[in-house]
């Protein structure tokens, strides 16, 4: 008796046969030659990569793109190139590698990247991934190379190009090929200071950085308005939080990328929730809103904004004194951000605020100065986390700098940052009265460091509460 294996389903898509697939291998108009102009990122791009150059003389230097991801089954997410390809490129195509080889006077850029369907071949028809008639027109190496200024190669080069025993360090972890074609033996240390390095370089801004930036604060600015004009429609929503999430969604997609994180679109006491992003729940007037949301720029700058916002327009007593209480921790916050002042700083000036507003309200059982010893820090059972981070490509910028370089390290012109401090009484916490309990409000702003102190980079925004209730009261009129 002969068992029949069970057939699998595999894929939804046509079967070719070979005399379609023989029709469509001709009559194709060729496709001209374009010469786009660089795009803006070009020469701060080059820039970045000679100082790149500088810090590794003699050594060869691999940074990929990122793969394609499989979100479900067959179909994958919209892709995000990794971020220091992107500082280092401006390039935005999944499974590329920039590589820079070391010459006698610095190293050599070489950006391989997959070239444009052929027609020769059955990629462009057959192929979901990449193929053009799934997902659109690549560029040529030729097109690439003008867009990004720099030298392009194809991606089937980078095997031959990474033989050898030439000292390399890589950027591990980003595309699982070029990890396997480097061995890891002996390389641990230098990859992982090759990749800090990747990251303390961008702590501080360049002049188009901050422009990019500037953009994405701005749409998101005008998404903060949006969201406040479609409160009403929010209310009368059973899930009224995925309505204010996906209007925000909406301007993100029109004027940039996308988002630069989920959004948190928390109402009630789903604000005491740091990272909320469910946002299934409804909006109900008489609550505040925590909307912390950020449009990511096109060229993937990412702003974070948080408001707090009374639904109905306008603060009760108990909402506005706490809401009174943060903002005079951000404004401590924020005076304390300058060239010179260590990074903690601010966050320690927000959390004196905090700790004696929670004090002058009985809600500590020792003094401030107890409560902000580090062997204590009873205040954080209402404020449980950071002040503020930095903030560019990636919304929690530069995560892989060293502490001596960030966290522990000092302020100076071009760091951008955010300052947000917050208070989150659970709604179950019995050390608060009643009236208190389910109540989060967080104020976050983003800010550039300057010469002089820094500039508030969001202040199309209102920030106190009486500011909030007359630019609610005009929107909503």
């Amino acid at each position: 008796m002969t068992t029949k294996k069970p057939l699998h389903t595999g894929s939804h898509d046509l079967p070719v046969s070979s005399a379609l697939a023989e029709f469509l291998m001709g009559n194709w108009e060729s496709s001209p030659r374009t010469d786009p102009p660089p795009q803006s990122i070009a020469p701060w791009a080059a820039k970045r990569r000679d100082r790149l150059s500088a810090r590794f003389p003699g050594e060869r230097l691999v940074v990929p793109s990122g793969v394609l991801k499989v979100r479900s089954n067959d179909c994958d997410y919209r892709f995000r190139p990794h971020t220091a390809f992107s500082y280092l490129t401006g390039g935005t195509e999944p499974g590329s590698v920039l590589i820079l080889e070391p010459t006698a006077s610095g190293h050599e850029a070489v950006l391989h990247v997959r070239p444009r369907s052929p027609r020769d071949t059955g990629e462009f028809y057959r192929d979901r991934r990449y193929g053009e008639i799934w997902v659109g027109r690549r560029a040529t190496l030729d097109e690439a190379s003008s867009l990004l200024g720099v030298a392009t190669q194809g991606l089937d080069d980078v095997p031959a190009r990474l033989n050898g025993a030439r000292p390399t360090r890589l950027l591990r972890g980003v595309d699982p090929e070029i990890d396997a074609l480097l061995d890891s033996t002996g390389r641990k240390e230098a990859d992982l200071e090759f990749a800090s390095f990747l990251s303390e370089m961008r702590l501080v801004k360049d002049e188009w950085e901050v422009e990019q930036l500037q953009i994405a604060v701005n749409a998101t600015a005008a998404g903060f308005t949006d969201v406040v004009r479609a409160l009403p429609e929010a209310v009368r929503h059973p899930r009224g939080e995925r309505w204010v999430e996906g209007i925000f969604g909406l301007r993100a997609r029109l004027e940039g990328n996308g988002l630069g994180y989920e959004t948190i679109a928390a109402a009630g006491a789903h604000a005491c929730v740091l990272h909320w992003i469910a946002n299934d729940g409804p909006v109900h007037p008489g609550d505040l809103l925590l909307l912390d949301a950020g449009v990511e720029s096109d060229t993937l700058y990412t702003a974070d904004i948080t408001r707090t916002l009374p639904v109905s327009g306008t603060f009760t007593a108990a909402q506005r004194d706490l809401y009174d209480l943060v903002l005079a921790a951000q404004d401590a916050g924020i005076a304390a951000v300058r060239p010179g002042a260590r990074f903690r700083d601010f966050h320690l000036a927000a959390m004196r605020v905090i700790a004696e507003g929670l004090h002058s309200w009985g809600l500590l059982p020792v003094t401030p100065d107890e409560a902000l010893e580090p062997e204590s820090g009873l205040f954080r059972r209402y404020t449980w986390c950071s002040s503020g981070h930095m903030l560019g490509m990636d919304v929690h910028d530069c995560a892989a700098a060293r502490a001596e370089q960030y966290l522990d390290g000092v302020l100076e012109a071009g760091h951008v940052l955010t300052v947000e401090p917050g208070l989150y009484l659970q709604p179950d916490d019995l050390t608060l009265p009643p009236e208190l309990r389910g109540v989060g409000v967080r104020i976050e702003d983003d800010l550039v460091v300057t010469q002089n102190g820094a500039r508030l980079m969001s202040s199309a925004l209102p920030r106190t509460a009486s500011a909030i209730e007359t630019w609610m009261g005009e929107l909503l009129a």
